[in-house]
Protein backbone atom coordinates (compact mmCIF):
# COMPACT_ATOMS: atom_id res chain seq x y z
CA UNK A 1 0.00 0.00 0.00
CA UNK A 2 1.13 3.80 -0.98
CA UNK A 3 -1.06 6.43 0.89
CA UNK A 4 -1.65 9.19 -1.51
CA UNK A 5 -3.67 12.53 -1.33
CA UNK A 6 -5.37 12.66 -4.76
CA UNK A 7 -6.97 15.85 -6.27
CA UNK A 8 -9.95 15.32 -7.34
CA UNK A 9 -11.26 18.64 -8.22
CA UNK A 10 -13.00 18.81 -11.64
CA UNK A 11 -12.00 15.68 -12.11
CA UNK A 12 -14.91 12.36 -13.96
CA UNK A 13 -15.52 10.08 -10.87
CA UNK A 14 -18.37 7.32 -11.73
CA UNK A 15 -20.46 5.71 -8.84
CA UNK A 16 -22.13 2.76 -9.30
CA UNK A 17 -24.82 2.26 -7.04
CA UNK A 18 -27.03 4.82 -4.58
CA UNK A 19 -27.06 3.31 -1.61
CA UNK A 20 -26.20 4.58 2.13
CA UNK A 21 -22.82 3.55 1.39
CA UNK A 22 -22.22 5.03 -1.76
CA UNK A 23 -23.86 8.09 -0.77
CA UNK A 24 -20.92 8.52 1.91
CA UNK A 25 -18.57 7.87 -0.87
CA UNK A 26 -20.43 10.86 -2.84
CA UNK A 27 -20.11 13.21 0.22
CA UNK A 28 -16.66 12.80 0.43
CA UNK A 29 -15.66 12.74 -3.29
CA UNK A 30 -18.25 16.49 -3.58
CA UNK A 31 -15.84 17.63 -0.65
CA UNK A 32 -13.16 17.16 -2.82
CA UNK A 33 -14.75 18.79 -5.35
CA UNK A 34 -15.08 15.97 -7.93
CA UNK A 35 -17.68 15.82 -10.53
CA UNK A 36 -19.60 12.67 -10.01
CA UNK A 37 -21.59 11.04 -12.35
CA UNK A 38 -24.10 8.01 -10.81
CA UNK A 39 -25.53 4.66 -12.50
CA UNK A 40 -27.71 2.93 -10.52
CA UNK A 41 -31.37 1.20 -10.86
CA UNK A 42 -32.31 2.07 -7.50
CA UNK A 43 -31.77 5.21 -6.01
CA UNK A 44 -32.51 4.30 -2.30
CA UNK A 45 -30.71 7.61 -0.48
CA UNK A 46 -30.65 11.24 -1.25
CA UNK A 47 -28.36 11.64 -3.50
CA UNK A 48 -26.57 15.49 -3.27
CA UNK A 49 -27.41 18.57 -5.73
CA UNK A 50 -25.31 18.53 -8.78
CA UNK A 51 -24.54 14.53 -8.97
CA UNK A 52 -25.72 13.49 -12.02
CA UNK A 53 -27.80 10.46 -11.70
CA UNK A 54 -28.90 7.85 -14.51
CA UNK A 55 -31.32 5.45 -13.44
CA UNK A 56 -30.56 2.30 -15.19
CA UNK A 57 -28.34 -0.73 -14.59
CA UNK A 58 -24.43 -0.63 -15.18
CA UNK A 59 -23.63 -1.61 -18.96
CA UNK A 60 -20.35 -2.44 -20.39
CA UNK A 61 -18.90 0.73 -21.22
CA UNK A 62 -20.16 2.62 -18.50
CA UNK A 63 -16.39 3.39 -17.07
CA UNK A 64 -15.04 4.92 -20.19
CA UNK A 65 -13.72 8.24 -19.48
CA UNK A 66 -13.88 8.36 -15.80
CA UNK A 67 -10.38 8.63 -13.92
CA UNK A 68 -11.59 6.78 -10.58
CA UNK A 69 -15.31 4.09 -10.44
CA UNK A 70 -16.81 3.32 -7.04
CA UNK A 71 -18.72 0.18 -7.17
CA UNK A 72 -21.70 -0.18 -4.39
CA UNK A 73 -23.46 -2.36 -6.22
CA UNK A 74 -23.10 -5.33 -4.09
CA UNK A 75 -23.80 -8.04 -7.05
CA UNK A 76 -21.16 -9.90 -7.37
CA UNK A 77 -21.87 -11.11 -10.80
CA UNK A 78 -22.23 -7.19 -11.48
CA UNK A 79 -19.16 -6.43 -9.87
CA UNK A 80 -16.94 -9.01 -12.11
CA UNK A 81 -18.25 -7.23 -15.14
CA UNK A 82 -16.82 -4.08 -14.03
CA UNK A 83 -13.84 -5.62 -12.48
CA UNK A 84 -13.12 -6.95 -15.58
CA UNK A 85 -13.76 -3.83 -17.71
CA UNK A 86 -11.88 -1.33 -15.29
CA UNK A 87 -8.40 -3.84 -15.16
CA UNK A 88 -8.97 -3.63 -19.25
CA UNK A 89 -9.35 0.20 -19.63
CA UNK A 90 -6.54 0.64 -16.53
CA UNK A 91 -8.99 2.32 -14.90
CA UNK A 92 -8.67 2.77 -10.86
CA UNK A 93 -11.15 0.89 -9.25
CA UNK A 94 -12.91 0.70 -5.65
CA UNK A 95 -15.07 -2.31 -5.29
CA UNK A 96 -16.79 -1.10 -1.45
CA UNK A 97 -17.52 -4.46 -0.51
CA UNK A 98 -14.90 -6.63 -1.67
CA UNK A 99 -11.35 -5.00 -0.80
CA UNK A 100 -9.36 -7.75 -2.38
CA UNK A 101 -10.69 -6.72 -5.49
CA UNK A 102 -10.28 -2.53 -5.23
CA UNK A 103 -7.40 -0.87 -6.49
CA UNK A 104 -7.94 1.74 -3.55
CA UNK A 105 -9.45 2.29 0.09
CA UNK A 106 -11.28 4.69 1.08
CA UNK A 107 -9.74 5.90 4.54
CA UNK A 108 -11.01 7.72 7.72
CA UNK A 109 -10.15 11.34 7.49
CA UNK A 110 -9.76 14.60 9.37
CA UNK A 111 -10.04 18.09 7.81
CA UNK A 112 -8.62 21.23 9.06
CA UNK A 113 -8.03 23.98 6.55
CA UNK A 114 -5.14 22.46 4.76
CA UNK A 115 -3.91 19.69 7.13
CA UNK A 116 -5.84 16.46 6.61
CA UNK A 117 -5.26 13.06 8.86
CA UNK A 118 -6.29 9.93 7.33
CA UNK A 119 -5.99 6.82 8.82
CA UNK A 120 -6.81 3.42 6.70
CA UNK A 121 -6.68 -0.18 7.70
CA UNK A 122 -6.73 -1.12 3.46
CA UNK A 123 -9.81 -1.77 3.50
CA UNK A 124 -9.98 -4.43 6.47
CA UNK A 125 -11.66 -2.83 8.76
CA UNK A 126 -13.13 0.74 8.11
CA UNK A 127 -14.72 0.76 12.09
CA UNK A 128 -10.77 0.62 13.31
CA UNK A 129 -9.73 3.67 11.20
CA UNK A 130 -12.88 5.31 11.89
CA UNK A 131 -12.06 4.71 15.86
CA UNK A 132 -7.92 5.39 15.29
CA UNK A 133 -8.93 8.99 13.68
CA UNK A 134 -10.97 9.80 16.53
CA UNK A 135 -8.36 9.12 19.34
CA UNK A 136 -5.95 10.66 16.58
CA UNK A 137 -8.00 14.20 16.16
CA UNK A 138 -8.39 14.22 19.98
CA UNK A 139 -4.50 14.72 20.72
CA UNK A 140 -4.20 16.85 17.83
CA UNK A 141 -2.95 20.31 19.46
CA UNK A 142 -4.92 23.29 18.55
CA UNK A 143 -4.37 25.46 15.54
CA UNK A 144 -3.54 23.43 12.90
CA UNK A 145 -5.56 24.88 10.14
CA UNK A 146 -3.87 28.21 11.07
CA UNK A 147 -0.30 27.14 11.42
CA UNK A 148 -0.56 25.49 7.86
CA UNK A 149 -2.05 28.86 6.25
CA UNK A 150 0.73 30.65 7.95
CA UNK A 151 3.89 28.38 6.69
CA UNK A 152 2.27 28.69 3.66
CA UNK A 153 2.47 32.12 3.29
CA UNK A 154 5.96 32.16 4.34
CA UNK A 155 6.66 29.44 1.74
CA UNK A 156 5.21 31.86 -0.71
CA UNK A 157 6.99 34.77 0.64
CA UNK A 158 10.36 32.34 -0.22
CA UNK A 159 10.01 31.14 -3.30
CA UNK A 160 8.60 35.11 -4.74
CA UNK A 161 11.60 36.13 -3.50
CA UNK A 162 13.47 33.64 -5.34
CA UNK A 163 14.63 31.52 -2.60
CA UNK A 164 14.36 27.92 -1.75
CA UNK A 165 11.87 26.77 1.05
CA UNK A 166 13.45 23.12 0.69
CA UNK A 167 16.46 22.34 3.53
CA UNK A 168 15.12 24.74 6.15
CA UNK A 169 14.31 24.03 9.77
CA UNK A 170 10.64 24.51 9.90
CA UNK A 171 9.99 22.56 12.50
CA UNK A 172 11.17 25.38 15.06
CA UNK A 173 9.11 27.69 13.42
CA UNK A 174 5.76 25.27 13.50
CA UNK A 175 6.40 24.76 17.29
CA UNK A 176 6.59 28.44 17.86
CA UNK A 177 3.18 29.27 15.96
CA UNK A 178 1.33 26.40 17.64
CA UNK A 179 2.30 27.62 20.76
CA UNK A 180 1.11 31.11 19.89
CA UNK A 181 -2.01 30.13 18.04
CA UNK A 182 -2.86 27.28 21.16
CA UNK A 183 -2.16 30.04 23.66
CA UNK A 184 -4.40 32.45 21.27
CA UNK A 185 -7.13 30.47 20.93
CA UNK A 186 -7.14 29.34 24.63
CA UNK A 187 -7.83 32.98 25.77
CA UNK A 188 -10.60 33.41 22.99
CA UNK A 189 -12.51 30.43 23.71
CA UNK A 190 -12.29 29.49 19.10
CA UNK A 191 -12.38 26.04 19.09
Amino acid sequence: MLPLAFKCENKRILVLGAGDVAAQKIRVLRDAGAVIEVITRDVLVAIPEGVTVQNRAYQEGDLTGYHLVISAIGVPEINDLIVREARAAGIWLNVVDDPGRSDFYFTAVHREGDVMISVSSQGSAPAVAQVVREVVVAALPKGLALVAKEIRAERDALHEAGETSEGRAWKPRILELLDQYSEDLSTTGAP
